[in-house]
């Protein structure tokens, strides 16, 4: 189970996703638009636009963690699944997203 998050990690958390989010906006639009350029030249570099998308990617994953925490925080919760790191409740033996056991494999007997 973990601690709630004093006031000013919580702010940290809420800057970090803001300026997660405003990247993850700018690196879409380069995204778009270095496609658009691309495609009007006739010219699309597959590599190039590649890359690009695995950034983003990275990105999303980035903010996604931040936006759990911060989820976790706001809630009830009583923890987050081992595996995919989803919030959970205090009854939950399985995680609702991946299907992951909450519990500790010997504490399953208890």
């Amino acid at each position: 189970m973990s601690a709630p998050l004093d006031e000013t990690a919580s702010a940290d958390l809420t800057a970090q996703r803001n300026r997660l989010l405003e990247k993850f906006t700018i690196m879409q639009a380069d995204l778009g638009g270095a496609f658009y350029e691309m495609a009007i030249r006739d010219h699309v570099r597959m590599d190039v636009l590649t890359h690009k998308a695995a950034e983003l990617q990275r990105v999303d994953a980035e903010l996604l963690a931040v936006e759990r925490l911060l989820e976790l925080e706001s809630s009830d919760a009583a923890g987050t699944c081992p595996s995919c790191g989803s919030a959970h409740g205090h009854a939950m033996r399985f995680c609702a997203q991946c299907g992951g056991a909450l519990t500790p494999a010997g504490a399953a007997g208890a």
